[in-house]
């Protein structure tokens, strides 16, 4: 699609929007349940697809991505005459007699952007939250993602007129152009380098912005965590998807003590859960060749402990853990988003989470412990975006847990109710009675009513 086709294409959401078509909740209520149903007729294309694009198993593109965005859709479907309720709040005496009360009302027209690591979840997820709130969107699916990208487009163009929902494929060229517009917010999902470039571009406009980018998400196993259990627990939120996972843990900072106990666990782990890795169905593969060797790079930055298995014919990598660190690896500096997990010793408690607090804010912080103080102070110290404890991954389930990150990781929230909020406006209205007008507030001004305002206010 060229520049003047998006152009076009966002003028007559424009269009399309500002006739009102959104703002009925039975419309939006009806979209929701057309988009539903559409994508439970493409499941066997979309799980295809992201078979095709990722190697991942009917299983877990189910789990992680059909079923995830039918159940967010259900969870809106269920609340979304409740959200959209005006919301009453206390007056003050200042505005006696008045009533007042907080309006969502949409923001307009929205842009979704989304990656290539799960590439139907992270495009229709946040356009639930996008038609619950009465927006038009365009969704722009990764590049890199080819297969689930076409199945996108053809369920959103079954379901939806183009001026309403549309997508956009293409790669940079296509990115730029969609940013030069004015839309109403953007909503990304990325890496750090590339939710700068948005945030950039959308500053231009002054268009608001939800970022949902990563980091190096930490892992800490103190004496006290159940070390079989948390191995399994690692093991599977760091290898699903193939370790492509924006939150996945993405290194262990383990108590010296039972380093090398967790160790055994976590090779146990991944012999049960990846046994024969290459040869499963349910084993995903790297994106791209340029990512592979990218992790294949780091593979020489310390010491394999188990893995480390190649085929780049394949993209394939097999689960991996490293120690030994080589001080200026990029293990250590940049997120790893791979089947590759560095596992680090402390010996003091106190001093790690000194030097962890310095780092960049994750998206998520992984605590592996059964001692509640010591939950307590890894809690009060490390900021982050989203907190799992004694497990990983599994904290972006729960559809009343808003998920987002902080700093570096980003910035804004989504899910469930959340979304809703993300992608309306809270307007506060203040609705004054003309049956009665309390001179206080008008001149000339007296010392009595000073007072009289000082003990109102």
């Amino acid at each position: 699609m060229n520049n003047q086709e998006i152009v076009d294409l966002f003028l007559s959401q424009r269009e399309f929007y500002l006739k009102d078509n959104t703002l009925s909740l039975d419309f939006r209520l009806k979209s929701l349940k057309a988009l539903k149903q559409e994508i439970i007729n493409s499941q066997d294309e979309i799980a295809n697809a992201l078979f095709l694009d990722l190697h991942k198993s009917y299983a877990e593109a189910y789990l992680t991505e059909i079923g995830f965005v039918i159940k967010e859709i259900n969870h809106a479907i269920k609340n979304l005459k409740k959200w959209a309720k005006d919301k009453r709040v206390s007056p003050s005496l200042l505005t006696f007699p008045s009533k007042g009360y907080i309006q969502n009302i949409p923001l307009g027209q929205v842009l979704i952007i989304s990656p290539w690591n799960y590439p139907f979840q992270l495009a229709i997820s946040p356009l639930v939250g996008a038609i619950s709130a009465g927006n038009t969107a365009i969704i722009k699916p990764a590049e890199l993602s080819v297969n689930t990208s076409k199945v996108i487009k053809s369920i959103i163009e079954k379901v939806f007129p183009s001026n309403y929902i549309s997508t956009v494929i293409g790669g940079k060229e296509e990115n730029l152009s969609l940013l030069d517009l004015d839309f109403n917010h953007i909503f990304f999902t990325g890496s750090p380098v590339l939710g700068k470039i948005v945030m950039e571009k959308a500053s231009k406009n002054l268009v608001p912005i939800t970022l949902e980018l990563g980091g190096k998400s930490p892992c800490i196993v103190d004496k006290t965590s159940d070390l079989e259990l948390s191995a399994k627990r690692i093991v599977f939120g760091k290898f699903l998807n193939s370790g492509q996972t924006c939150i996945a843990p993405d290194y262990i900072l383990v108590d010296k003590q039972v380093k090398d106990k967790l160790i055994e666990c976590l090779i146990n782990s991944i012999n049960v859960l990846y046994n024969d890795s290459q040869n499963a169905d349910d084993y995903g593969r790297i994106i791209s060749e340029s990512h592979f060797d990218r992790l294949v790079s780091m593979l020489m930055d310390g010491k394999i402990l188990y893995g480390g298995n190649i085929s780049r014919e394949e993209k394939y990598i097999s689960p991996t853990l490293i120690t030994d660190i080589h001080s200026n690896s990029n293990l250590l500096s940049q997120e790893i988003f791979g089947p590759i997990l560095p596992i680090i010793a402390y010996e003091d408690l106190d001093i790690m989470l000194e030097e962890l607090r310095r780092k960049p804010k994750p998206l998520a912080l992984y605590i592996f412990s059964n001692s509640k103080s010591t939950q307590n102070i890894i809690l009060s110290k490390i900021s982050s975006g989203g907190v799992c404890i004694n497990d990983t991954i599994m904290h972006i389930t729960p559809d009343n847990l808003p998920f987002g990150g902080v700093g570096n990781s980003g910035m804004g929230s989504y899910h469930g109710k959340k979304s809703f909020e993300t992608f309306s406006h809270q307007r506060s209205v203040l609705d004054r009675k003309t049956y009665l007008d309390i001179p206080l507030r008008y001149p000339p001004f007296t010392e009595t009513t000073i007072k009289i305002v000082k003990k109102i206010m």
